[in-house]
């Protein structure tokens, strides 16, 4: 995952901490039931795991980057930090009640792998679980904060095609002019996906 210096600095600073605490979990989350066994994807420097700890009973944070996983460890309370992938994640299926992901999925290298990401994600929620993130839409300050780093936006036009493909039933995208949240759902038996 390549992030340029001014996008990593933005991303440990109070002004995207206060965002992320104040309006995009609220956001994204304000309505979903997290249940008993939440899975991060993509923490980076933490802080929605920060505010996901005070909100989700157990927590495991899945990081891909060897070196924020180790700052995470090592800021973080009872969460579980994995270094990991999220295309291919080292968990069992049906382990966890809910999976989120907030303004990560543009730095997953192509379209394809995001669909494998949404696909694991399936594959690790229990039945009746839910799905939810946020992602940033693209705009001139969006691609200029974004030089030199992996960007591939999401359409939110596509979104939920692309959910229901994974397996997921029951999708909801809503956009902002600056944002898209999501929430979906594995189906509770194999006779509700269709």
């Amino acid at each position: 995952m390549a992030m340029n210096r001014v996008h990593q600095w933005y991303c440990r600073s109070g002004r995207w901490r206060r965002t992320v605490e104040e309006r995009l979990l609220p956001w994204v989350l304000g309505r979903v039931d997290l249940g008993g066994r939440t899975l991060e994807i993509g923490p980076g420097y933490g802080a929605t795991t920060r505010v996901l700890e005070r909100r989700a009973a157990s927590l495991t944070a899945l990081e891909i980057d060897p070196s924020l996983a180790r700052r995470l460890r090592a800021r973080t309370g009872s969460t579980e930090i994995v270094t990991g992938d999220g295309t291919a994640m080292p968990f069992d299926e049906a382990a966890f009640s809910s999976v989120v992901c907030f303004t990560m999925l543009h730095h997953v290298r192509s379209a394809e792998l995001q669909d494998r990401l949404f696909a694991e994600a399936h594959r690790v929620l229990e039945p009746g679980g839910v799905f939810a993130g946020s992602d940033s839409r693209p705009s001139p300050m969006f691609r200029a904060a974004h030089l030199g780093d992996t960007m591939v936006p999401i359409d939110p036009a596509t979104l939920a095609a692309r959910l229901q493909a994974a397996g997921f039933t029951d999708v909801r995208v809503d956009t902002t002019p600056r944002a898209l949240r999501f929430t979906a759902y594995r189906a509770t038996s194999s006779a509700s996906t269709a």
